[in-house]
């Protein structure tokens, strides 16, 4: 069973990413992080969900519409530092605590996603 199955098909998939963007609107902690995206997340939600859809093992929805992620050069005008990342990931984790209940499968999609995100750091100067 991929991930994307694990986590409930399309559905699931698309309850996460809601839930991570409404965080990243509710919670203070992520402040810096949701500055550097638009006024509506709705663009940003739809994009990640196309592209965690595939990335998890599902239907390549992002790849068909946009090509190769490129995920670097795609997010390459936009300073990530170690503060953007780690209130990206808060919301991320939080997000799969309460949807994911299975602690084991949990940890794999965090230590997956939190690897993704380190790599997206283009700021390496910008501390905590």
């Amino acid at each position: 069973m991929t991930p994307y199955e694990q986590l409930g098909g399309a559905e699931g998939v698309r309850q996460l990413v809601k839930r991570f963007y409404a965080l990243m609107d509710e919670l203070p902690e992520a402040y810096t992080v949701r500055q550097i995206h638009p006024e509506s997340l709705a663009g940003s939600e739809e994009s990640l969900f196309e592209f965690l859809s595939g990335w998890l093992g599902g239907p390549p929805l992002y790849v068909n519409k946009k090509g190769h992620p490129r995920l670097r050069m795609r997010h390459h005008p936009y300073v990530i530092g170690p503060v953007e990342r780690d209130e990206w990931m808060l919301c991320m984790r939080q997000a799969l605590a309460e949807q994911v209940s299975d602690a084991t499968f949990r940890g794999q999609l965090e230590t997956a996603v939190a690897n993704m995100a380190n790599h997206l750091v283009n700021a390496e100067d910008r501390a905590a």
